[in-house]
């Protein structure tokens, strides 16, 4: 019901019209009742004999009866009584549209509300697509880049085939391994264990007796084609010092861009070539110094990008130098380098469309011609370059890590590289070699020198209970970890450890694994990281991954996967993110620990120049598994080698202050980290 009058107002409208002078309205009496209401109204009331036609005329059907009964009072003969009706037919028809517009309205409002939760879903959709459209973009994108990675091993691969110079450090370097201890062994691992009294033949003895010469007539046979003997001249008239010099131009009084230019005679040394961590990654910052003469070998002492980063560079520029490494830590650095090289690349974009220009430090090129340059050196064998000789030893810390003992004439320098002695999942401890004691110059790593660790086994076992208690309660945790080393030692953890416990492994740190499952295999000791409860993350395990472990790159939270896990499981109160090792005071895992210290409620990560505020909801804490030697440790090995002076690199330089009191004070005279000459 929305109009009491309207039959009325309808026959009154036909009565009108029938009048000639209306014959424009063409008879349409519902029109002529919307424009003319009130004029109507007005008529009925004051004219009788309208009201006389329209009453004779009108007809409403007996299921309006209150129409009818309106319209009887409006054309009643007492001129109140239709005033009265008009006016009540009038508010019952207003409040009656009223409710009917409201019934619209909620109708609408309704319709309105609907199509909201539509367009809601649809964005969620939308979202997620995208979101889908983006994990496979990354996920094409980490193909493209290992496809790239594998094309520069095999073409540097290639290189190395066509190379006899490679080709005959690589037999070198399996002829001069040591036999193999016999298999199932555990102590085999010990690399402090007494060697047996009798052992089989080495490859070396087997092949120089099937050649019908002596090991050391085949060895230097074989030097020879590795480093060609220079013409001799007619008569020497000037004789160059043999004497040591050692200068550090990087990682001296810091951690990281380490690099120490070893020079006797007209020979010049690098013993690493590093990259100082930053946004972006520097060269040593002494390197300059190095560049300023001939440079004819590098000397690697691990794959970590702090010690061998900027080998391509050189490489580059120097297209004939020699890098000389062990096979482990020669099979692992191109990893390191093209991972080094994308970092590079996604700076050189993101700078882009700030409008600046940043240059990677290298081409992907440089990574073939550094790969292709390399060559294998097995632990114990001393090589020849130039007026140098140089020996690795196990330095423990990584698989393939090294330590230097250089000599030249009746002088000895010996650098650790990053050193540890206790036994990890991964690798050995340190060995020093007797060609290492009583050496003119020990230069020493010093990153935990002011640090007394906890026992290993403790530090393990915390770490595990931890793990469980999470993934007791329905958790994940989220470790971040350094590509190359601590990522394959927590997994190895895990998988011995926590066998029920699923664990991933994302980013570099899942291709750095399958290199150390190739490195080691046919060894002695080959490693298995996956398999079992270990397994590499896939696109979409962020959202279906809800229970278990996810080890992850970067180690301080400086980007890549572990930054987007992080968004993930910090907001969740039942999951976790236990960090692993050394974090810089303006790296994100450090502003992490200060910010759950401090009560924040949220921390702020930029990934690749994507700002992420991520609520702090779940447990964070410190639980460092460090690959460094401690005080303790340190001491043992200044002791070892008695050297006659001590000189500390890669730490910070009030720790080291502090370090080289203890050092006098136990009776090992020490320099100061700068040029030392031989005396």
């Amino acid at each position: 019901m929305t109009d009491l009058l309207a039959p009325l107002l309808r026959t009154a409208a036909e009565v009108v019209l029938s009048r000639p002078a209306l014959a424009g309205y063409g008879g349409d009496a519902d029109r002529f009742v919307a424009d003319h209401r009130t004029d109507l109204l007005d008529m009925l009331i004051s004219s009788e004999e309208l009201r006389r036609v329209s009453l004779d005329r009108l007809r409403v059907p007996g299921s309006q009866r209150t129409e009818r009964d309106f319209a009887q009072l409006v054309l009643h003969p007492d001129p109140a009584v239709r005033a009265v009706a008009v006016r009540i037919a009038g508010a019952v028809t207003e409040r009656a549209s009223r409710n009917a517009a409201d019934r619209r309205l909620r109708r609408l409002n309704d319709k309105n509300a609907e199509l909201k939760e539509r367009l809601r879903t649809a964005n969620g959709r939308h979202r997620n697509a995208l979101a889908d459209v983006e994990t496979f973009r990354e996920a094409a994108r980490e193909a493209t880049e290992r496809a790239d990675l594998l094309d520069s091993e095999l073409a540097a691969t290639r290189r190395r085939l066509r190379d006899p110079k490679s080709m005959t450090s690589v037999l070198l370097a399996l002829l001069q391994e040591e036999p193999p201890e016999p298999e199932g062994d555990p102590s085999t691992r010990d690399p402090h264990r007494p060697k047996p009294v009798e052992r089989p033949p080495s490859p070396l003895e087997v092949a120089a007796k099937a050649a019908g010469i002596g090991p050391e007539s085949l060895v230097k046979a074989l030097q020879a084609l590795v480093d060609p003997p220079k013409p001799s001249a007619a008569a020497v008239t000037v004789t160059r010092e043999r004497d040591l010099r050692v200068v550090p131009l990087g990682g001296g009084t810091k951690i990281g861009g380490s690099c120490l230019l070893v020079e006797a005679g007209g020979t010049r040394v690098l013993i690493d070539a590093g990259l100082v961590p930053g946004d972006p990654s520097l060269p040593p910052p002494g390197i300059g110094q190095a560049l300023e003469g001939p440079l004819h070998a590098v000397v690697v002492t691990h794959a970590h990008n702090d010690h061998c980063g900027y080998v391509p560079a050189l490489a580059d520029r120097l297209p004939d130098l020699r890098i000389i490494a062990t096979p482990e830590t020669t099979q692992l650095m191109p990893a390191m380098w093209a991972d080094s090289v994308k970092i590079m690349r996604q700076r050189q974009r993101l700078a882009s469309t700030w409008g600046t220009h940043v240059e990677p430090l290298y081409p992907r090129e440089a990574i073939t011609r550094a790969t292709g340059g390399s060559e294998e050196l097995a632990f114990g064998v001393p090589r020849k370059i130039g007026d140098l000789v140089v020996e690795l030893f196990p330095a423990g810390h990584i698989l393939g890590a090294a330590g230097v003992v250089v000599r030249a004439g009746d002088s000895t320098v010996v650098v650790t590289g990053d050193i540890s002695g206790f036994r990890q999942h991964s690798v050995g401890g340190y060995a020093i070699p007797e060609a290492a004691r009583y050496a003119d110059l020990l230069v020493m790593e010093s990153t935990c020198c002011a640090e007394d660790h906890q026992d290993r086994g403790d530090l393990v076992g915390a770490l595990v209970r931890a793990v469980e208690s999470v993934y007791a309660g329905g958790g994940r945790v989220l470790i971040p970890a350094f590509a190359l080393g601590r990522a394959q030692e927590l997994a190895l953890i895990m998988r011995d450890r926590l066998p029920h416990v699923p664990v991933l492994l994302d980013g570099m740190a899942a291709d750095i694994a399958r290199s150390f499952e190739t490195v080691t295999a046919g060894g002695p000791l080959p490693l298995s990281v996956f398999g079992e409860n270990v397994g590499r993350a896939r696109p979409g395990d962020m959202d279906e991954f809800t229970r278990g472990v996810v080890i992850s790159t970067s180690g301080m939270l400086a980007g890549g996967p572990a930054v987007r896990w992080a968004a993930e499981i910090l907001p969740d109160a039942k999951s976790a993110l236990f960090l692993s090792g050394y974090q810089d005071e303006e790296a994100p895992g450090k502003r992490l620990l200060d910010a759950v210290q401090g009560g924040a409620p949220q921390l702020v990560l930029d990934d690749m120049g994507e700002e992420r505020k991520i609520p702090l909801r779940a447990r964070v804490e410190m639980m460092r598994l460090s690959a460094h030697a401690d005080k303790r440790g340190l001491l043992d090995i200044a002791d070892e080698v008695s050297a006659r002076q001590v000189m500390l690199v890669h730490g910070l330089a009030r720790r080291q202050a502090d370090f080289r009191e203890i050092l006098r004070l136990r009776g090992h005279a020490t320099t100061e980290t700068g040029p030392w000459q031989a005396f």
